[in-house]
């Protein structure tokens, strides 16, 4: 039997509401002819109030039944019309809902302003299912703001073929973060986001590709095929750095677009601080490279090494080290001496990579920088570090620049720097020194914003997870890390619970700055269907570029 309806009410019910809070969300009753096994959690409803539609999603369910005998003298396995006939009278399941963002109904739904919960509905308000017209009210449409804006990152869990898009405005202009443990498709999350600024010129991006992901072809996680790096969907707006070019060169047939060296009177004190761990450093140590820069200037480095055991001594009394710290930290970054890209010589009259670096950045182009065989964590830290540093540097400049003069032509064009292990550089204690770390807290003025990769959010500072606007969170297991990735945000009890249903692969949590409430997604696949549709009509860099410029003035 069909349940009765009211004028208005929408054709796909699920049921109506029978309890429920403000605070803790409301209870909608199940309609008799849903199966539970159809309502799966994190998807969308709206429920229709009398005066607001409630946009909400399904947090919780469970059965239930009207009297304890029922359960204490179930109806036998094959009684299947006693079963038909308790169902929705003697059994029923009820389904916890969080109104999320509530907007008038009263026939002007289209221009009504979307507005936070500061109420609920009344009792046996009807819920329906949420249509593409509701999320793409929501959350937006790829068409929308003539293109640039929208991108679609999935659809709602249990809602295929409806997109979800995340405001790249927004998104770019505060640091992020893709949080999942080992296996969750981490790397892909972010080969999506970051596709998706390029596609639109909303930033630039300069990715540290400790894995050689990024650039070219790379393997799924399975291994069972490749997919298609940024620089072959984006030939025009994307260059390839290489620490390694001729691993680049055996591994994809070409030459990167510029070979990276590092100096060794480019380092700074600062950019060791994160690898105390991985060096295995004291703090004294450490505390030896202010000596040394103390004393000699940016050839602080440059002495160390070139200083024999027999002259340490020596060389300690003179700047007021103790000897055996100075000797641990002069015997730890030795170790950089064997890598190819480490010149130990002084950096004056040669090349300066970095510079390239920030040219292609400042013309609009992403820069992946792999690392290619010197995937070792100890030089993924220090080069970032370095890069970084130079980096930041820059930009304060620029937006000092283009403060003074007010001139649209000096806005430095927003960069988004992608890190993975991203808790080595923002771990407590050393965040606050590192360029990462002072990017998370203060860079948003400065037009550079971070998207943090990681595993272990537990292990990053609390501070710079408070900065982090918007968040991607796959499957994690440990409860300390599932408190991190969710700390400082509204109803984390209830999204908990959301995080704890999701699958290991191609699902995620969305919630902060860049969308307008918590949505739980199956990803965007990466495969032929999304470069069709990510290259779109093909465009010139410049007529991009131009684009980019009129929608900044």
């Amino acid at each position: 039997m069909e349940p009765l309806r009211r004028p208005n009410e929408r054709p796909d019910r699920l049921g109506i509401i029978t309890h429920g809070s403000l605070t803790k969300g409301v209870e909608m009753k199940l309609d008799a002819g849903e199966s539970i096994e159809d309502v799966v959690a994190g998807t969308f409803v709206v429920i229709q109030g009398e005066k607001y539609d409630f946009f909400s999603m399904i947090t919780d369910v469970r059965i239930d039944a009207a009297n304890e005998n029922i359960l204490l003298h179930p109806p036998p396995a094959g009684d299947g019309l006693l079963r038909q006939i308790l169902k929705g009278s003697g059994t029923y399941a009820t389904v916890t809902l969080k109104p999320m963002l509530m907007m008038r109904n009263d026939g002007l739904q289209e221009l009504a302003e979307i507005l936070p919960v500061k109420t609920v509905p009344s009792h046996f308000a009807p819920v329906a299912r949420a249509t593409a017209e509701d999320v793409a009210r929501i959350f937006g449409h790829e068409a929308n703001d003539g293109g640039n804006r929208y991108f679609q990152i999935g659809e709602p869990l249990g809602m295929p073929g409806i997109p979800v898009c995340i405001d790249l405005e927004r998104f770019v202009e505060r640091s992020n973060a893709v949080f999942g443990k080992t296996g969750t498709g981490k790397t892909f999350l972010t080969r999506l986001l970051l596709c998706g600024t390029i596609k639109t010129g909303r930033a630039v991006n300069l990715v540290f590709d400790m894995h050689s992901e990024y650039g070219y072809n790379a393997r799924k996680e399975d291994g069972s095929t490749f997919v298609k790096g940024l620089r072959e969907l984006f030939p025009h707006r994307v260059q390839v750095f290489s620490l390694d070019p001729n691993g680049t060169r055996e591994r994809t047939g070409r030459d990167p677009d510029c070979a990276v060296y590092l100096y060794a009177d480019q380092i700074e004190p600062e950019d060791i601080l994160p690898l105390q761990d991985t060096l295995n450093l004291n703090e004294t140590a450490a505390e030896s490279s202010y000596l040394l820069q103390r004393h000699f200037g940016r050839n602080w480095l440059l002495t160390l090494l070139q200083t024999s055991e027999s002259e340490l001594n020596e060389l300690a009394e003179s700047i007021g080290a103790h000897p055996a710290s100075l000797g641990a930290l002069r015997r730890k970054l030795a170790t950089f001496e064997r890598y190819d890209f480490f010149k130990t010589e002084p950096s004056a009259g040669k090349r300066d990579v970095l510079d390239d670096l920030l040219e292609a950045l400042s013309n609009g182009k992403s820069v992946i920088l792999e690392f290619g065989r010197y995937d070792d964590l100890r030089v993924y830290l220090l080069v970032a570090n370095v890069i970084t540093r130079r980096v930041r540097a820059a930009y304060e400049d620029m937006t000092a620049r283009y403060l003074q003069t007010q001139d649209p032509a000096d806005r430095p064009r927003q960069l988004m720097i992608t890190i993975e292990e991203a808790h080595k550089f923002l771990m407590p204690g050393i965040a606050r020194e590192t360029p990462f770390g002072k990017i998370a807290r203060e860079m948003r003025k400065y037009f550079v914003s971070l998207l943090v990769v990681d595993q272990r959010p537990s292990a990053i500072d609390e501070e710079v997870l408070s900065q982090i606007g918007t968040r991607i969170i796959a499957q994690l297991n440990d409860d300390k890390d599932i408190t991190a990735a969710l700390v400082g945000t509204r109803d984390a009890g209830a999204l908990r619970q959301v995080l704890a249903s999701l699958d290991s692969k191609q699902q995620a949590l969305i919630l902060g700055h860049a969308v307008p409430m918590p949505v739980v997604v199956q990803t965007r696949s990466y495969d032929d269907a999304f470069y069709r549709a990510i290259r779109g009509p093909e465009r010139s860099f410049e007529e991009l570029d131009n684009e980019m410029k009129n929608l900044f003035n």
